[in-house]
């Protein structure tokens, strides 16, 4: 009776440790199943079947604590003439879209810098650096690439070629997929949105149609999207521009919005002194700091951008970069006018430009960014240089 018994409880351990085997080599088997076609979904950038139901109205996307520096650098400058370990970002500027969505860059040249600048930001010594000069939290410099601008390299404006690309379900469609594309095969970090600029309801419905489904595409790949966005400030009257139109729920879908806080100079009659002055910046600031609360949107994705050239009273004249205005006397960059050749400057020195980067803290914005790095200085008058000296400074205070 006892054989029996034994040979019973054998029979039954064995049969449980059978079955709890192929219990574990099934679930197994599911669980890579799963994980596989996740994996291909996200590739195709699809969501999981079973997410795909599930649709989220204007998610808010979550900033990080840390300051972002960003730099615009235009497609023909040297890869080389960058200080990597001071930005968070640059900007590759641009990519030029077409009517039918597709995408094109300016030549050969173009390309070949853009993934010069990408093996340079990427690479190990520059990881090194970024975290010996800044104890950086973020690992290495990002590399995105925008889309659009002000002027089209096949001439004209962007805004023509922009506007009728996004308004087309198809072309859209098109663009869309050319712009991930173009991120995959350069190994990009994100997108920048730059079209300049939507007109009226219509553009910024399209506009904001276009964002929110780049973004979620971006975002499944763990890429960025940021968009550029005009001042909304006019610089003499002081009051909102109504010629621009955006649709707030767009800023959902996006990381970051660059405003440009500059070229004010344009606004009624020239005058050069309107580029971009202390008061003028403090109305922008204040302009998107409330609309960004009533909106419910965290201030931390706001960027205030600044100018790194000089704009001049003649017309006639070409504008400086604020470079050759440091050549010309290393003291000009305690100045924010300078006449040279006899024709007077106007631009922001680095005093007027730490004071931009502290309204820009104080009011809770997520850092600064430059236009463009090819205009800056070298060595110790470098306003890059100033402005990161800012924002170090905060982010250590804040740390502590």
């Amino acid at each position: 009776m006892k054989k029996h018994y034994l040979l019973l409880t054998i029979v039954a351990v064995l049969t449980f440790i059978g079955g709890f085997f192929l219990v574990s080599i099934f679930t197994s088997y599911i669980t890579e199943k799963d994980q596989t076609q996740t994996q291909s979904q996200l590739i195709k950038g699809e969501g999981p079947k079973s997410e795909q139901h599930i649709k989220k109205e204007n998610p808010q996307l979550e900033p990080v604590d840390s300051k972002v520096l960003i730099g615009y650098i235009q497609d023909f400058r040297d890869p080389a003439s960058i200080d990597y370990t001071k930005l968070t970002h640059i900007i590759f500027s641009f990519v030029h879209p077409e009517k039918d969505g597709s995408l094109i860059l300016n030549g050969e040249k173009a390309l070949s810098n853009l993934r010069k600048i990408v093996q340079n930001a990427h690479q190990e010594d520059t990881l090194y650096l970024r975290k010996m000069v800044q104890n950086a939290h973020q690992e290495d410099t990002k590399v995105m690439i925008a889309v659009g601008g002000h002027g089209h390299m096949k001439g004209g404006r962007s805004y023509d070629y922009f506007k009728t690309a996004i308004a087309n379900p198809t072309s859209r469609t098109k663009l869309i997929d050319e712009l991930i594309e173009l991120t995959n095969e350069e190994n990009l970090d994100g997108i920048d949105i730059d079209f300049e600029h939507p007109r009226s309801k219509e553009d910024a419905h399209y506009l904001a149609v276009f964002t929110k489904t780049l973004g979620e595409k971006l975002h499944l790949n763990d890429k960025e999207l940021s968009i550029a966005v005009y001042s909304m400030i006019h610089s003499v009257t002081g009051t909102e521009v109504q010629s621009v139109v955006y649709d707030p729920s767009m800023f959902h879908y996006v990381d970051r919005v660059n405003i440009m806080a500059y070229d004010g100079q344009w606004d009624g009659k020239y005058n050069a002194a309107n580029l971009s002055p202390y008061p003028f910046t403090n109305k922008i600031v204040s302009y998107w700091s409330n609309l960004f609360d009533k909106l419910g949107i965290s201030k931390k994705k706001l960027v205030l951008g600044v100018p790194l050239y000089a704009q001049p009273e003649d017309l006639t004249k070409m504008h400086l970069s604020y470079n050759a205005i440091i050549n010309h006397d290393p003291t000009n960059a305690e100045r924010d006018i300078v006449n040279l050749n006899g024709t007077t400057y106007h631009y922001n020195g680095e005093t007027t430009m730490i004071k931009k980067t502290k309204l820009a803290l104080a009011n809770e914005f997520g850092g600064m960014m430059l236009w463009e790095l090819g205009h800056d200085a070298e060595g110790t008058r470098s306003l890059t240089s100033a402005i990161f000296d800012v924002l170090i400074k905060r982010q250590e205070e804040e740390s502590r």
